[in-house]
């Protein structure tokens, strides 16, 4: 079964909607492995920091519907799109790679461009998959993190959030 993994954030009641979410997530696909959380600051705008964190799961479920399920979850908990790329959200969810897959459509592209230029996704995917390569750039995460230019990157790792647990060590 194809490995996958998603990024979640909220910087809108963010710590429900985030356990909200990893509920709904569980229910559709079962066994979840995830990141700790981060607390950002948001990029694009201002206003209330971001909870980020991100998650793998197995499914058998093509990449467009997992995608698609994603959104439905986003509308569930009062996603609002706007006009602006960068807003705040109740809830923002993302497949970022879908196996070692390469996608590129008008509806979908995998891997994930955020993988490459936010800290809030690379820096927990590099914790929860350190050896996984990226597909296009055939380089493990946590070597593009260990590259990666945090001088830009205002973020912090949660010791405990209510609701969701670290990934065990």
């Amino acid at each position: 079964m194809p490995l996958c993994f998603i990024s979640i954030g909220s910087n809108i009641n963010r710590e429900h909607n985030i356990s909200s979410a990893l509920e709904v997530l569980q229910r559709k696909f079962g066994s979840l492995t995830y990141s700790s959380v981060y607390e950002s600051d948001p990029v694009g705008f201002s206003g209330a920091a971001f909870f980020n964190l991100v998650i793998s799961l197995y499914s058998d479920h093509d990449p467009l519907h997992i995608a698609l399920l994603l959104k439905s979850i986003e509308t569930d908990h009062d996603r609002v799109w706007t006009k602006d790329k960068f807003s705040s959200r109740t809830l923002d969810l993302d497949l970022l790679l879908y196996d070692q897959q390469i996608i590129s459509t008008e509806t979908l592209t995998i891997p994930h461009n955020d993988i490459l230029n936010y800290a809030f996704v690379l820096e927990p995917l590099a914790e929860i998959a350190p050896d996984q390569h990226h597909p296009v750039k055939d380089v493990c995460f946590q070597k593009l993190w260990q590259e990666f230019n945090k001088s830009t990157t205002t973020q912090q790792k949660i010791a405990y959030l209510p609701g969701i647990k670290p990934l065990a060590k």
